[in-house]
């Protein structure tokens, strides 16, 4: 039976996991030994709780610009930890507006999960009998998703802000064991931090891409991804050539510079592979690289204060667009557009949680949107966040993700 302290702290039976980003000899192999909740009616700092409970239980992360043997802990038996921080959190964190009600309220806002890893021959299952998802039902109609686009277009005009990211939901009811449909997430190509993060009546499957922030060894590392087409030369050749795509692109990326020279050592934030594109699933991807040396006593608090909620999913400047996200989306981002990944020993990695979808007791919940300037076309944006959405769906019910458009 699972314990709850009067904190939030949960100590659980041991339970084989299959968690985000964690390393791949570890898959199948991890052991919960003990977990962290938080949402945000319960007050205080969730970047200062997830640091003291990961000390607490073996996971130091009070300086990070200092090298710290990686590994498993043979003392202890200490493999690492999962880390969950949502988009409401992350914009908490800022003092900022945290959005609408959420679609999926039983997710909590923090979870910081423990483990430890032991030898396992437990196969990952495959689609489950009776499995049945329904119809999905968007929170936003397509004329209602243009009319925030050119919301968003005005208060550009006027010099309110220079990018806002939007983001559309969408729930279906099912039947059946969610978990290997939110697993199958994790093998779509390119899903650098695939996997499945559960709780008691909720569990988020990833298919993120998009590197959040990476430290290891004193380096400090973030990957934004912004701009998208279909995975086609066509769309490769018109990705490239957009000027509107690439000044989209290079606003996030001055953001999150500026998000990581707050936390890094002075003069040393560079970028490496700007605009560079890659393919996830079927869709081209602009994506950049900004590296930098952590500061002295940089901690893990201080990091996820820095970075989150990612830029890249937000805007420039980054307060601004949280206020024009809160007050034109017409729900909470729930699990998308957060933080999770993997802490271990002398590494943090986690991922921005693009790509991601949720369960709750009785609907399945997907997310999808796209960065906003002033070139953007309305109708333009409601195709592109239907087409990042339509692997999503299809991998979900089980089906193969539909071909490009050409």
């Amino acid at each position: 039976m699972r314990k709850i302290s009067p904190y939030g702290v949960e100590t659980l039976p041991e339970v084989l996991v299959d968690a985000p980003a964690a390393p791949a000899g570890c898959r199948g192999a991890l052991v919960e030994r003990a977990r962290l909740h938080w949402r945000r009616t319960d007050g205080g700092d969730p970047a200062a709780l997830a640091q003291e409970f990961l000390a607490a239980h073996g996971l130091p992360l009070h300086d990070l610009a200092r090298p710290t043997p990686t590994g498993h802990r043979t003392d202890t038996g200490l493999c690492g930890a999962a880390l969950y921080l949502s988009a409401a959190a992350g914009a908490y964190l800022t003092g900022g507006p945290q959005g609408n009600a959420e679609p999926a309220p039983t997710l909590p806002d923090l979870a910081v999960v423990v483990y430890h890893h032991r030898p396992s021959t437990t196969p990952v299952s495959g689609p489950p009998a009776g499995w049945w998802l329904g119809d999905w039902a968007e929170s936003w109609t397509p004329a209602q998703h243009a009319h925030a686009v050119d919301a968003v277009r005005a208060a550009i005009g006027r010099g309110d802000v220079y990018q806002t990211n939007l983001v559309g939901h969408a729930a279906a009811r099912y039947t059946g064991d969610p978990i290997p449909a939110l697993r199958r997430l994790g093998a779509l190509p390119g899903a650098r931090y695939g996997g499945v993060l559960t709780g008691d009546g909720w569990a988020i499957g990833c298919a993120s891409p998009e590197t959040l922030i990476e430290a290891h060894d004193g380096q400090l590392i973030t990957r934004p991804i912004k701009g998208t087409r279909p995975a086609t030369p066509a769309g490769r050749a018109e990705l490239l050539a957009s000027a509107k795509e690439r000044a989209e692109h290079i606003m996030i990326v001055d953001l999150e510079r500026n998000d990581l020279a707050r936390v890094a050592r002075t003069g040393t934030v560079v970028v490496d592979d700007l605009f560079a594109v890659r393919r996830w699933c079927d869709l081209w991807q602009a994506e950049s690289t900004v590296r930098a040396h952590a500061a002295d006593g940089l901690g893990l608090a201080d990091l996820l204060r820095a970075t989150c909620p990612g830029g890249s999913v937000t805007g420039a400047p980054k307060h601004a667009a949280l206020t024009q996200i809160a007050a034109l989306e017409p729900v909470g981002r729930g699990a998308s557009m957060g933080a999770l990944g993997w802490i271990a020993p002398g590494r943090v990695d986690l991922g921005l949680t693009i790509r991601t979808a949720a369960a709750d007791g009785e609907k399945l919940h997907t997310w999808a949107g796209g960065g906003i300037t002033w070139d953007s076309d309305a109708h333009a944006e409601v195709a592109e966040a239907a087409a990042k959405t339509a692997p999503i769906r299809a991998t979900l019910a089980g089906r193969r993700p539909p071909p490009p458009i050409r």
